[in-house]
């Protein structure tokens, strides 16, 4: 397997305990301890996903998340806190990280949420050169290209968390179809959030930033109110 996995916590036991599970299944595992050893080991060793605990010296999990993605790093991170808070959780998400936890946790959900993770943000790394191109997705001015977990906008290659692109792949995928919050938290976080549908609304503002002329006023991303989103062709002379 070999994936790098960067672990940051400032608790040893806990650092301890994450490491050597990750390793056990088969990862390589770097550490940090706190927020400037993180931000600067993200950058120097280049892992895979970032397992980054929220309450951190120097700088915390939210600020080390918010920098990484200001400097368009876009490696997952599973954020991890003491907090069973409602707001520290979507802010946390808000902020880039593709998933959370809460602890107390057990080792066996920690590397389960990994694996999760590095499944669909898994880019082929040498792809087959092909003029095939059967599987690309078009929607006016948005093209997807799943092979190469790419996305375009009037030409231009997006900037997509592994969630974004996920999200924005499934809605692509079911064009023309109301989906619901519950339905799009099963298909694209693949296990069940206690009903926590905001994490679904924060990832659609996000896209909607990238795709949408108007944000406010969406051609794309529809809400459907009272069921949840569609995603459909634009009429942008309504």
């Amino acid at each position: 397997m070999n994936n790098k996995i960067l672990v940051v916590d400032d608790e040893e036991h806990i650092l301890t305990l994450i490491k050597f599970n990750l390793e056990q299944a088969g990862f390589q595992v770097v550490t940090a301890i706190d927020g400037d050893e993180a931000l600067q080991k993200a950058t120097d060793e280049k892992p895979e996903l970032i397992v980054l605990d929220l309450m951190l010296p120097k700088k915390d999990g939210m600020e080390v998340c918010k920098e990484l993605r200001l400097q368009r790093n876009t490696t997952p991170i599973l954020m991890v806190t003491a907090k069973d808070d409602e707001f520290d959780k979507v802010l946390g998400l808000e902020l880039g990280a593709d998933d959370y936890m809460t602890k107390p946790f057990s080792p066996r959900e920690v590397v389960a949420r990994v694996k999760a993770i590095l499944r669909r943000s898994k880019i082929t790394e040498t792809p087959v050169e092909t003029n095939n191109e059967t599987d690309t997705l078009i929607i006016a001015d948005l093209k997807i290209l799943p092979e190469y977990y790419e996305a375009y906008f009037q030409g231009q290659i997006l900037e997509l968390t592994p969630k974004e692109f996920e999200l924005l792949l499934y809605l692509t995928k079911n064009k023309g179809r109301v989906l619901t919050r519950d339905q799009l938290l099963s298909a694209v976080w693949n296990y069940d959030f206690a009903g926590d549908t905001r994490i679904v609304d924060v990832h659609i503002s996000h896209l909607r930033e990238k795709i949408e002329q108007d944000s406010k006023k969406p051609q794309y991303i529809k809400t459907i109110r009272g069921l949840g989103y569609k995603l459909e062709e634009p009429r942008f002379n309504e």
